[in-house]
């Protein structure tokens, strides 16, 4: 069983795990920062998590803000202050829509 999961990484970095993803998908934020949606197993979500270049962000439906770290490199895509995964993900969305949260 596959889970998803959003994380704020470097490309370098998620190419060192990118074989575990089932799928994944990214965009760029600023050199040479991603956010990326990896949807995989709990096997690489634990992984991803133990990694400390990996800064995985809260579960989507889950009514937590984003860390001010995430939040300040997802600025420029229109991510505001005490904004949720949820709302980073539909931000991003309106320029990759792949990264949009889907319960499917």
């Amino acid at each position: 069983m596959t889970g998803k999961a959003y994380y704020i990484t470097t490309l370098s970095d998620w190419r060192r795990h990118a074989h575990r993803f089932t799928q994944s998908h990214w965009i760029s934020l600023e050199a040479p920062k991603i956010c990326v949606l990896v949807e995989a197993d709990e096997g690489a979500h634990l992984a991803l998590e133990d990694d400390p270049a990996f800064e995985a962000l809260p579960h989507p439906l889950a009514q937590k803000p984003i860390p001010a770290s995430a939040q300040s490199a997802l600025e420029p895509h229109g991510v505001t202050p005490g904004a949720t995964t949820f709302d980073a993900a539909g931000a991003l969305a309106r320029v990759h829509p792949l990264l949009k949260h889907r319960v499917f």
